[in-house]
């Protein structure tokens, strides 16, 4: 088990709910606040020119804070860094992790 999935087993305490966010968590069982975060996630890594006030907007109007929005950015954008980081030197993955 990556230490990905064994924080995201702590955080949900859902092991059915963590399969499903595994097999697509398009078609998990997500409430409206968790789909919002991961769609803006997906879109600030895909395509962040895109990206608008309405973006952010959606996500207050499911709850979010402007402090919870500036922790999303912040961590999509470190995680984009780092994962740039490794593919601009080549680093490969740990032959024990999937894909390695």
């Amino acid at each position: 088990m990556t230490h990905h999935r064994r924080g995201l087993r702590r955080l949900l305490r859902n092991d059915d709910l963590l399969e499903a966010i595994e097999r697509d968590w398009k078609t998990a069982a997500l409430d409206d606040k968790r789909v919002a975060m991961l769609e803006y996630a997906l879109k600030l890594t895909n395509t962040p020119w895109a990206m608008t006030k309405e973006d952010v907007a959606a996500l207050r109007e499911v709850g979010f804070s402007d402090r919870d929005v500036f922790d999303i950015v912040e961590v999509t954008s470190y995680y984009a860094y780092v994962n740039r980081i490794a593919d601009g030197l080549g680093v490969q993955l740990e032959t024990w992790l999937p894909g390695g």
